[in-house]
């Protein structure tokens, strides 16, 4: 069986695009910080015209590895996923690919050639036997969660979408804005992540990221309360994102709360990166009346579990 009855289908495959055109060389375009969130946004409406839904598919990576740009696809629902074969197989998601490039890009015409694998299985090959590609990006669990600069172009492309930008010269410049550095997270409480320091009952403290000091008292001390804390977590986290909390107390319900907790807080701290700070667990635990354990991981008074 692919799947138990309450276990979410999750499933991971790598799909490779070349360019056979000798002057598009698709990894260089992508590791332009110009041409890349335009690369990025039509692999992101072609794998949304595969499944016919914006989050039918996600990206977790993009591979430069020349002549390949390789994308790392990670499928969370069964049908998704065989929607996505059956575009894949009738050539729909190449001649999506070569389309959506072609007007990002501004350029007359981006022929590809598409290989798509699961693991060490070359799934060209078995196209037509649908369930076995299954079994196959089914055996392939996602190895990683997606990549910062993965969750900066989704960004992107959500503010283009909200200013429709039609015009491909200004929208490459409005990614750039968007990508730099030095532009601000959302607040999350009374902070910004990218501030030094934060203020936390009267005193200040420095805004350093979470360590595994911090991961491992949180888990212990959260009890029942760490799915508050990841919703408090998930307004400014793209992978606490519902069903993300759910999937995971039913993932490791065996284990108890010290495990779900731990791999709560895990998923926010590979997803967020070096934005993954202190002062956003801090927030997340004043909001859900956990002052104890916010005091217990700024060294405010000795150990205590925080019910």
């Amino acid at each position: 069986k692919m799947a138990g009855s309450s276990a979410p289908w999750i499933g991971s495959a790598y799909l490779f695009l070349q360019s056979t055109c000798k002057t598009i060389a698709l990894p260089s375009l992508y590791e332009s910080s110009q041409k890349k969130p335009c690369v990025f946004k039509a692999l992101k409406l072609a794998l949304a015209d595969s499944t016919g839904s914006v989050n039918g598919v996600d990206m977790l990576k993009v591979h430069c590895s020349h002549p390949h740009l390789i994308v790392q696809l990670r499928f969370c629902k069964r049908e998704n996923c065989r929607r996505f074969l059956r575009s894949y197989r009738e050539g729909a998601l190449q001649k999506s690919l070569q389309s959506h490039l072609q007007l990002s890009l501004a350029t007359t015409t981006v022929p590809l050639k598409v290989e798509l694998k699961a693991g060490s299985e070359h799934l060209d090959e078995m196209l037509k036997d649908e369930d076995r590609c299954l079994e196959c990006i089914y055996r392939e669990k996602p190895d990683r969660l997606p990549d910062e600069e993965i969750t900066e172009l989704e960004e992107c492309i959500k503010g283009l979408m909200l200013h429709h930008s039609t015009n491909n010269n200004v929208a490459g410049k409005d990614c750039s804005s968007l990508m730099s550095p030095s532009r601000p997270y959302p607040p999350q409480g009374s902070f910004l992540p990218t501030q030094l320091t934060f203020i936390f009952q009267g005193q200040q403290f420095d805004n350093r990221t979470i360590t595994p000091d911090d991961h491992q008292r949180f888990a212990k001390s959260v009890s029942k309360k760490w799915k508050q804390v990841g919703r408090s977590l998930q307004k400014s986290c793209r992978a606490l994102r519902d069903p993300a909390i759910d999937n995971l107390a039913l993932e490791y319900e065996r284990e108890g709360l010290y495990e779900q907790a731990y791999q709560m807080l895990l998923r926010f701290i590979q997803s967020e990166g070096k934005k993954a700070t202190i002062a956003r667990l801090i927030a997340a635990l004043e909001e859900n009346g956990l002052v104890s354990l916010a005091e217990e991981l700024l060294g405010l008074h000795s150990s205590e579990d925080c019910s």
